[in-house]
């Protein structure tokens, strides 16, 4: 019998107390079911500031933990926070090693198992710390004015090496010289004799290169051991009796203009001299000494001037001499190299068809593929990611893609059996309903080769509806999308959208002819290969083919608006941060040596054809359809004067259109997690204008 308040009232005296008991309790029956109607089901703004991913695992001494970085979100200055946590490869014992609000990160444990080395901002600027394993006992090993990177340890422990940013005079040939004292003047102007003057995410280049340094493992002075007009950077690997670190460099007078041509160099501690170990025309870098110090691995490619190149994977004497390849056959560009204890083989991650994997060669060329399922890092969009680290039995350690979550810590064990060691987003998204990236395989209408794609639908999705579509676009355009867990798609979904996105010709991990598809020749059929991926999800029957959208960032921000300027069928455009005039760009980038050397046969003054016919903004006149413009305030990669350029043009011809500036934005809009939410939801707000009006649009 179901009890209402006029009922129970009319009841007997005697029976009143249990019936308040019996009301009070439905009053709480009611109030919770009101709560769980608002609690919200789907990811929300706020969850990106709750966001939580693993990264770069280390495996610690005995081989029965792991320790890595946490990586979230500070709310409070907008920023990625890094804390270090371990975990037992059972999955217990989930613990905090250094947890607080400052940033401790980059850890690497001593040749002996009994220390580990880090970098932390817990004092203020960024130091390099070293803590006893067995008690705890931490002690700061520098106090240096810069930011120190990339630690290694000497064999013998004694040492550490790091690369650090070393600043010089700023030059000027003119100084006014009789500035009364206390006038309040303007700056010193910026004299700049640098070919590569900026840079993206840092602004004004600094006088200075990055160098390298020695210090004592348990603290003392720091010694620079590399010096000269030129970086000494990346991953360092010291020689198995700990007298040398051996380091990438591009030390040729024309580095600026000849990018790719860096060497390994051998470097002596004791007095600071440079042996060049290796002289290819392309990059060899990301060394790596075996454990039985026979061996130098490391990555590189002979330098064939495409715009795509695949990554080799090599060995050779640590002296320098017989290099041999060993992977010739894999076609895919080699990363994050780490060699077995045995040092009969190594490890190695690298992308297929949109999935990254780890695998292992031996030192006669034989692969194998340990997994497919690295990812979860990229948070704003659904690139290829992932880390690993190899315990010494075999067992790896791996940053997971699930599709649905950001990265968590998985074991993998010889015979392949899986534990996941975290989960450090089952808080936020447990109750929620986030749906994973569903595969999408078709042919192209161009030449029938396999595309990719994947499809993002909304939590509540009924394939007998309608949905509206965003097709979404990746840069690079040498990079790949894959079933990887991105805010943007998920977000997108959330608000009732049905997501695509994919790989174009062009798109890498899958094989360098495919990539070069578009070399000196983009954009061109990857706008096929993008209407393609969309007639495919509308054949599905569950899109309404006038509620279509689109969008991309970068490579994919020139891709949309080659789009718009082709074809009439989108209903609204949100163009990121593009290139809009290849002759533009190329003046005003901090990448401009690259670009006339590896996407076209000329520079624009000799041959401006060719950049125009490739520029969205040849084909302005034809555009029809409602587009906002968004970019970082100082983005210096594709630079603000080029939306500027595409917003006026749009507006001289009578396009409906509008302009976003990310204020304190670089090209990587995603950085602050603020940022990644306005983006989101600008974009989400100009599709939304459009969405259920009743104008239509005809493609032609």
């Amino acid at each position: 019998m179901k009890y209402t308040p006029k009922i129970l009232f009319s009841l007997r005296k005697c029976h009143l107390a249990l019936m308040s008991t019996v009301l009070l309790s439905g009053s709480v029956i009611a109030q919770s079911d009101e709560a769980s109607a608002a609690m919200p089901t789907t990811i929300e703004y706020q969850d990106l500031f709750h966001l939580e991913y693993a990264a770069n695992p280390v495996v610690m001494p005995g081989g029965k933990q792991v320790l890595y970085e946490r990586r979230s979100m500070d709310i409070m200055n907008d920023t990625l926070r890094r804390n270090l946590w371990t975990v037992a490869l059972d999955g217990s014992q989930h613990l905090p090693l250094l947890s607080d609000s400052k940033n401790h990160f980059g850890a690497v444990v001593s040749p002996d198992k009994s220390k580990l080395a880090y970098l932390s901002s817990k004092e203020g600027k960024i130091q390099i710390y070293l803590r006893d394993l067995a008690t705890g006992n931490t002690a700061r090993v520098t106090d240096v004015q810069m930011s120190p990177g990339g630690l290694r340890f000497s064999p013998d422990g004694k040492m550490l090496a790091f690369s650090m940013f070393t600043p010089d005079k700023p030059k000027s040939v003119f100084n006014i010289g009789f500035k009364p004292e206390g006038a309040n003047w303007a700056d010193e102007a910026q004299y700049i004799d640098q070919t590569l003057f900026q840079r993206d995410g840092a602004g004004m280049n600094r006088p200075g290169n990055t160098h390298l340094y020695v210090v004592p493992a348990l603290g003392g002075t720091p010694r620079q051991i590399t010096f000269g007009q030129h970086d000494y950077a990346g991953t360092l690997a010291w020689t198995h009796d700990s007298t040398h670190i051996i380091v990438s460099a591009n030390t040729r007078e024309d580095a600026d203009f000849d990018i790719f041509n860096s060497d390994l160099i051998a470097v002596e501690i004791r007095s600071g001299k440079t042996t060049k170990l290796t002289d290819g025309t392309g990059p060899e870098s990301n060394p790596a000494i075996s454990p039985d110090g026979k061996k130098l691995a490391f990555t590189g490619f002979e330098d064939n001037g495409k715009s795509s190149q695949i990554n080799e994977l090599y060995v050779m004497n640590p002296q320098g001499g017989d290099i041999r390849q060993l992977t010739p056959k894999l076609d895919r560009s080699v990363s994050d190299v780490q060699w077995a204890q045995d040092s009969k083989g190594l490890y190695f991650s690298y992308d297929n068809k949109g999935k990254k994997h780890v695998a292992y060669v031996a030192l006669d060329g034989e692969i194998t593929v340990k997994t497919d399922a690295l990812g979860g890092q990229s948070i704003g969009r659904p690139y290829t990611s992932g880390d690993y680290a190899v315990t010494d039995n075999g067992d790896v350690i791996y940053t997971q893609s699930t599709g649905d979550r950001p990265a968590d810590l998985v074991a993998m064990n010889r015979k392949g059996a899986l534990t996941t060691l975290t989960d450090l987003n089952g808080d936020l998204f447990d109750h929620k309903t986030l749906n994973k990236p569903e595969a999408l395989t078709l042919k192209s209408s161009v030449d029938e080769r396999e595309l990719q794609a994947w499809i993002v639908t909304p939590p509540d999705f009924d394939a007998s509806k309608k949905y509206p579509l965003i097709l979404e676009i990746h840069g690079g355009p040498h990079t790949a999308y894959g079933p990887e867990f991105s805010t943007e798609a998920q977000m997108f979904a959330a608000a009732g959208y049905v997501v695509l996105y994919g790989n174009p010709r062009g798109s890498t991990s899958q094989g360098s002819e495919f990539a070069n598809l578009i070399d000196k020749n983009y954009p061109s059929e990857d706008y096929n290969d993008l209407m393609d991926m969309v007639d495919a999800t509308i054949a599905k029957g569950y899109i309404d083919e006038d509620k279509l959208f689109v969008t991309g960032g970068s490579g994919g921000g020139v891709l949309t608006a080659w789009i718009i300027g082709n074809t009439n069928r989108f209903k609204a455009a949100v163009v990121a941060k593009p290139v809009i005039n290849w002759t533009s760009m190329i003046g005003t980038s901090d990448i401009y040596t690259f670009m006339t050397r590896y996407w076209f046969t000329d520079r624009p003054w000799n041959d401006y054809q060719q950049y125009w016919n490739r520029s969205p903004l040849s084909l302005v006149g034809n555009v029809t359809t409602p587009t906002m413009v968004l970019t970082g305030e100082l983005d210096v990669r594709t630079p603000m004067s080029e939306s500027e350029q595409y917003y006026g043009a749009l507006r001289l011809e009578g396009v409906e259109s509008s302009l976003v500036r990310i204020q304190g934005a670089y090209h990587g809009i995603a950085v602050k997690p603020s940022n990644l939410a306005r983006k989101i939801g600008y974009i989400l707000a100009w599709f939304d204008k459009y969405k259920d009006g009743d104008e239509k649009q005809e493609a032609p």
